[in-house]
C-alpha cells in the first residue's frame, strides 16, 4: 500500500472527466513516446548514464546521458577556484573566454558541507556554447540540472586534508574522458611530490554553516555517503 493507491501501479495511471465524473484510465502497457522513455531492451545508454572516471585526481561521477558524446572527451589547461561565486566573478570579467577545464575545490563533505553548485552551470553552458571546450572538476556536488556541460563531480579524496585537487595550479593540464572512464592531471609526478597542498579558504561567519563543523569534522568520504554519523558507527 502506498499514499497514492493500493500499489505503484497506481501511479501510473491517468485521471480524466467523462461529463461530470471523474475516471481513472490504467497506464499504458508500453511506451508511448521512446524519446522520453525507453523500455530496458532498448536503453537511451547501456550503462544508465553513469560513469566513473579514474586518475591522479581521485575518483568521480560523470553523468554521460547529460552530455553528448563528442563532449565526453576534453583536454584543457586547468583554471583554479575555491568557490563558485569566485567563478562567476572570473566569467564576468572576460577571464574564461578559452578551452578550460574549473577545478572548483574545498566543495566536499568536510571542507564546507558538501554544498549544492548550482550557480556555475550558466556561465559554463554559455562558454560551452560559444566553441569552446569546457569541463568542470570538482569535489562539490551538482544537481541533475546540471545539464550539458562535461563535469567530474563529487571527487574524492576532497581537497580539505591534502586530496589530489589541492595540488592543482592553474595551467596545468587535465584530461577528462567518459568513454575510458580517465580523470588525469597531466603534470609529472615528481613535480606532483614537490609541491604543497593549497591552503583550504576561510569560511565566512553567519552563514549558519558553523553550527555543523562539528558533523563535518567527522564526516565521511563523498563516495561513502558524506555522512559524519555512519563514519561514526563503522559503515
Amino acid at each position: 500500500m502506498t499514499v497514492g493507491g493500493n500499489d505503484l501501479n497506481d501511479y501510473g495511471r491517468e485521471p480524466r472527466l467523462e461529463g461530470e465524473e471523474l475516471i481513472w484510465q490504467d497506464a499504458p502497457s508500453h511506451s508511448l513516446d521512446d524519446t522520453m522513455l525507453r523500455p530496458p531492451a532498448t536503453p537511451f545508454l547501456p550503462d544508465g548514464g553513469m560513469r566513473l572516471v579514474t586518475g591522479n585526481l581521485g575518483r568521480a561521477t560523470f553523468k554521460t546521458s547529460a552530455v553528448d558524446k563528442e563532449r565526453w572527451q576534453i583536454t584543457a589547461p586547468a583554471r583554479v577556484f575555491d568557490s563558485q561565486e569566485a567563478v562567476q566573478a572570473a566569467f564576468k570579467a572576460g577571464e574564461l573566454q578559452h578551452d578550460v577545464i574549473v577545478v572548483v575545490r574545498f566543495q566536499g563533505p568536510r571542507a564546507n558541507g558538501m554544498p549544492e553548485l548550482h550557480k556555475l552551470t550558466p556561465p559554463l553552458g554559455v562558454l560551452q556554447d560559444k566553441g569552446f571546450k569546457v569541463a568542470l572538476v570538482t569535489d562539490g556536488r551538482m544537481s541533475g540540472a546540471s545539464g550539458k556541460i562535461p563535469a567530474a563531480i563529487h571527487c574524492t579524496p576532497e581537497a580539505l586534508g591534502g586530496g589530489p585537487l589541492s595540488l592543482v595550479r592553474d595551467g596545468d593540464m587535465i584530461r577528462l574522458c567518459g568513454h575510458d572512464g580517465i580523470l588525469e592531471l597531466l603534470v609529472d609526478a615528481a613535480t606532483l611530490a614537490a609541491r604543497q597542498p593549497a591552503p583550504a579558504p576561510v569560511l565566512p561567519d553567519g552563514t549558519g554553516r558553523e553550527l555543523f563543523a562539528m558533523m563535518r569534522m567527522g564526516a565521511d568520504g563523498a563516495e561513502r555517503g558524506a555522512s559524519a554519523m555512519l563514519a561514526a558507527a563503522g559503515l
